[in-house]
Order: structure tokens, then sequence, then C-alpha cells
């Protein structure tokens, strides 16, 4: 079981298009740490399927998805 804690950073993206919303999710991760998670908050649909997709494309590990009135919160731990 994963022991959640604090994002070291949230970027609420709710609003931006695809693929725009995973371009700077993309451009984030490469600033971070290894082991660092970031927290995402995107819209519902295909931003909510589409950045975590992409995320685990690219190797990193997606914590939990979390729906919620609103947004999507995304966390992923930079691999």
């Amino acid at each position: 079981m994963t022991t959640l804690r604090t994002p070291a950073l949230t970027m609420d993206l709710r609003g931006t298009p695809c693929p725009l919303n995973w371009v700077k999710t993309k451009l984030r991760l490469e600033e971070m740490a290894p082991g660092a998670w970031l927290e995402v908050v995107v819209d519902d649909g295909n931003p909510a399927r589409n950045v975590p997709r992409s995320a685990e494309g690219e190797g990193h590990r997606i914590v939990v998805i979390t729906v919620t009135p609103e947004g999507v919160r995304v966390l992923i731990e930079k691999v």
C-alpha cells in the first residue's frame, strides 16, 4: 500500500486543452528530481485519460487518480 505524502507541486490545468495540458505537465516533470510527486488537476474526459496515459508512457508512476467535483486530480511520481 502506498502512503500518500504531500506533492512537491500542484498544477491547476483545468480549462487547458489537450495536448497542451500534457506538454505543461511534461515540462514541469523534467525540472523535478526523481521520486518527487507532482499533482495535476485536469478536466474530466480526454485530459483525465490522456495525462496519466502519457505520464506512464514516459515511464512515470501514477500514484492515484481522484475524481472531485472541481476536476480530476492526478498524482504522478517522477521516475
